[in-house]
């Protein structure tokens, strides 16, 4: 399973983008919407999008959040990044935030979107996640 990440516009606070999920046939099987933290040439802690790039993607156990999530592996300069639900960049701390951009520089129907999201997910084993 494929993620396409393509970050589209690039504010002084945050970042929105689309994010696309492709199974293993290349089919299209769901599209929404990404926040993330400024893209900056300097790390800022909690405050900067990680880097364009391919990552694994494997579900594990957040204590933070106390479930299951997807977890990027091996981003540099990154710990811990992962896909939630949120709505604005003070929730994201590096990570990628799922939802509909309805508001600017924000998210609604994330926790709904998240939601659809892990079931596309959990059934899935090898999933990699590709960020333009």
């Amino acid at each position: 399973m494929k993620l396409l990440l393509i970050r589209k516009y690039f504010k002084e606070t945050y970042t929105i983008g689309k994010l696309y999920l492709y199974d293993n046939n290349n089919n299209l099987l769901m599209e929404t919407n990404t926040l993330e933290d400024k893209v900056r040439d300097i790390k800022i802690k909690d405050k900067t999008a990680i880097p364009c790039g391919t990552y694994k993607v494997q579900i594990t156990y957040s204590n933070r959040f106390k479930k299951m999530m997807p977890l990027l592996l091996n981003v540099p300069g990154f710990d811990g990044i992962r896909i939630h639900s949120g709505n604005t960049s003070e929730d994201t701390s590096g990570c990628v935030l799922v939802g509909q951009n309805k508001v600017k520089g924000k998210l609604v129907n994330s926790k709904m979107i998240y939601e659809m999201l892990m079931v596309k997910l959990n059934k899935e084993k090898d999933i990699e996640i590709i960020i333009k």
